[in-house]
């Protein structure tokens, strides 16, 4: 028994090197500086957050933009009917002349003939010569010198019923055909007939022109109203109606609307058409889940361009601050001395600069040089980025004044390490840790700045979006309280997005330093 005893209890050297073996069960797991970083990372809940807030804004940004059907400067139309100025309307109660001689029926020999009409004279003189009126009619009245008629006083107008102007001969003969009662007359060798009604037609019975009282002018100089049109137009306006429907040559019904202006006693004609229009400030549907802007762009495809442009000017002015930063810092650092001085001077002149105004200046001499949007995008990039790197600079001096008397730095001065290779593979790595801290931050800040100059209209312009000229449009009080749809969504995006960049920040700081977590 005793034998078998032995045989099956472990000796006291088996049971000591059962204890410091390195089996799988028994090793000890020691983590790398990274991997403790990482797990301390994930251990906050607030921090991992962020960090999902975030990969959920690239991914809306970056994937999303190449996933929508619409570009960010993609335009829509829809149909829309408009009121568009076509006519004016006069009735007419004041004379209105007809010059036959513009060398003697000038505009101040109206003035004269108004006078001695008004006068009831039959005759004036004006700069030396004489002037005879004759009435024809009770509103009509010619003017003649020497044996001549040079000129018609008249609240009565002959107007045209083509595109050709009536010559003065035929308006006279019109004229003295109508005070005479006359049912014909004959003009420039042609004979012509005269309707009750003052209507005029010529020997084929077509109608060339026309005796009225009112004025019907279009505004566009190309448009030629026909006698059917001016007569529906005049029946509406002697009517009262405040509009009428008239079906063209083509077929085509049109609606126009009157309205008077009383400072000018005349109608102004609006023509209801259907034009294709920006579909602007649309409400959400199912083709834009959030509406359109005011250049009838999709909001939604907006949100992840203008998501884009504002990562990615973040990320590089951060990038170019960052760089800048750990160069002149990092050489500050390391050689101290009148180096050290030199570029800490340099940084204090930074950091006395005033940028906001120095932005704005270099804004609007961009506006004055018609700057296109991609190459002001870049200087706007480069000018921030050249701007912020003082700070970076700071921390990185500090950070390697600490880091360049430790034994480290003495044992590659020792091996004759080149001064370059020192500082940036062995001083600049113990300083990622506090910059990455530092440009996680500064991202939210950028963010914050880029959307401040776009809605201020000196930063990314047209047709590029991005979160900030988009919040732009609240510019508009009426868009601000009507169209909500064009900034909440933008500023809640700008918003979350800083928020999950500190988050994430300050979780990477006490990842980094499990010293400085309250």
């Amino acid at each position: 028994m005793d034998e078998y005893k032995d045989k099956m209890e472990p000796s006291t050297e088996e049971v000591r090197e059962e204890q410091y073996s390195l089996s799988d069960d028994r090793r000890v797991k020691v983590l790398s500086p990274g991997a403790l970083v990482a797990k301390r990372f994930f251990r906050n809940r607030l921090a991992v957050t962020g960090m999902v807030i975030l990969v959920i804004m690239f991914a809306f940004s970056f994937i999303g933009g190449v996933l929508s059907p619409y570009q960010q400067d993609q335009k829509f139309y829809r149909i829309d009917s408009q009121a568009k100025d076509y006519a004016g309307v006069l009735y007419n109660d004041e004379y209105r002349y007809t010059v036959g001689d513009a060398d003697l029926f000038k505009s101040s020999v109206h003035a004269q003939a108004l006078k001695a009409i008004i006068q009831g004279n039959d005759s004036f003189e004006y700069n030396g010569i004489s002037y005879t009126l004759e009435k024809l009619a009770d509103e009509v009245y010619t003017v003649s010198s020497g044996g001549n008629v040079i000129g018609i006083a008249s609240k009565e107008l002959v107007n045209s019923s083509t595109q050709e102007a009536m010559p003065f001969d035929f308006t006279l003969a019109a004229f003295t055909a109508q005070s005479g009662g006359e049912k014909s007359f004959s003009a420039g060798g042609k004979e012509y007939d005269l309707s009750e009604d003052g209507v005029i037609t010529d020997a084929s019975g077509s109608e060339v022109a026309y005796i009225s009282k009112y004025i019907v002018k279009a505004v566009m100089s190309d448009v030629f109203f026909t006698r059917e049109f001016k007569d529906d137009l005049i029946a509406a306006v002697e009517s009262g109606e405040k509009s009428f429907k008239y079906t063209g040559e083509d077929g085509v019904e049109a609606e126009y609307i009157l309205k008077y202006d009383a400072d000018t006693k005349s109608y102004d004609v609006k023509q209801e058409i259907d034009t294709k229009v920006f579909d602007t400030y649309s409400a959400p549907s199912k083709d834009h889940w959030l509406g359109t802007d005011r250049n009838g762009m999709d909001m939604l495809t907006r949100l992840m361009y203008g998501g884009r442009i504002s990562l990615m000017i973040g990320f590089i002015v951060v990038f170019l601050e960052s760089f800048l930063g750990i160069l002149m810092g990092g050489i500050s650092g390391y050689f101290g001395g009148w180096v050290d001085g030199l570029i800490m001077r340099i940084v204090d002149v930074f950091y006395c600069i005033p940028s906001m105004p120095i932005i704005i200046i270099l804004g609007a001499a961009m506006d004055a040089a018609n700057m296109p949007s991609l190459r002001r995008m870049i200087y706007l990039m480069l000018i921030l980025g050249v701007l912020g790197w003082a700070g970076v600079a700071r921390l990185v001096r500090g950070q390697i004044l600490s880091l360049r008397e430790q034994e480290f730095m003495t044992a590659t001065e020792a091996c004759g390490i080149a001064p370059s290779r020192r500082i940036f593979r062995h001083l600049i790595p113990n300083v990622i840790p506090q910059l990455i801290v530092y440009m996680t931050m500064g991202l939210g800040e950028t963010i914050i700045l880029e959307a401040t100059l776009s809605f201020l209209g000196l930063g990314v312009r047209f047709p590029f979006a991005s979160w900030g000229n988009i919040i732009n449009d609240v510019n508009d009080t009426f868009v601000l309280t009507n169209y909500w749809f064009i900034w909440i969504p933008a500023g809640v995006l700008l918003l979350i997005t800083v928020l999950a960049f500190n988050i994430v920040g300050d979780g990477l700081r006490d990842a980094f330093d499990p010293k400085m977590k309250r």
